[in-house]
């Protein structure tokens, strides 16, 4: 009976020590994350380190070498977007007021014949205040209350438009660092080759142009018929 009792617990703690031991060799090991190592050469754009400032060289600029005249125009941004400089610009730049080389193809009546893009109606349109300086004070040189106006079109090249390379740029014809998925959505069917600003589309939708009604009148500025009363304010 002992022999039996020694027999059974002998084999109890042989599957004990079985199970045990069948736990500890099928249960997975515990796996140390070790974070990915940021380098500098990965930083930023162009993929070299911080300390190679000498060897590191910037990709190349190129603009288009193309004569005025025998350049392919560039489609448009954007609707309405200032068109790019498809030609070479070498000797053309700095423009100055009195010294424009893009007026001699650039302007409405030779354009045509150029083979150019004519500068819109909007450079010959003037669309600031005037205004007077008087004794050390400024004062505006028109009067909104008596449906007077400020934008004047011009004959000429207007003085606020002559710098040209403040909107237009020569395009850089090198590789993008990052990769450009802009897509435009034009609103006219024409939008990537021609400006909408053409005419007078620019000024239709002002009525104090065309004499129409759009004006303050005195009711107006009386404020009469405001909830917040009337105003004490009255112009003269």
């Amino acid at each position: 009976m002992k022999a039996m009792s020694k027999i059974t617990i002998g084999l109890v703690a042989t599957a004990i020590l079985m199970v045990g031991c069948n736990e500890t060799t099928t249960s997975p090991a515990k796996s140390t994350v070790v974070a990915p190592t940021i380098t500098e050469a990965s930083l930023g754009l162009r993929k070299t380190d911080l300390y190679s400032e000498d060897s590191t060289i910037a990709s190349k600029t190129e603009y288009r070498k193309a004569q005025a005249m025998g350049s392919t125009k560039i489609k448009r941004a954007f609707q309405d977007a200032p068109p790019m400089i498809p030609h070479d610009t070498d000797g053309m730049l700095p423009i100055k007021i009195g010294d424009n080389a893009c007026v001699g193809c650039h302007m409405p009546e030779v354009a045509a014949g150029m083979g150019a893009t004519p500068i819109p109606v909007s450079h010959f349109t003037n669309f600031r205040k005037a205004g007077k300086f008087t004794n050390g004070k400024f004062s505006q040189g028109v009067d909104n209350y008596k449906n007077e106006v400020s934008i004047t079109k011009e004959n000429h090249l207007y003085g606020g438009r002559f710098n040209c390379s403040q909107c237009h740029a020569p395009q850089s014809q090198g590789n993008l660092a990052v990769e450009n998925t802009f897509e435009a959505r034009f609103t006219k069917a024409d939008g990537a080759d021609k400006s909408s600003w053409s005419g007078s589309a620019m000024t239709d939708s002002l009525d104090t142009l065309h004499g129409g009604n759009n004006f303050v009148t005195p009711e107006d500025v009386a404020n009469k018929n405001s909830a917040a009363g009337t105003s004490i304010w009255t112009h003269h």
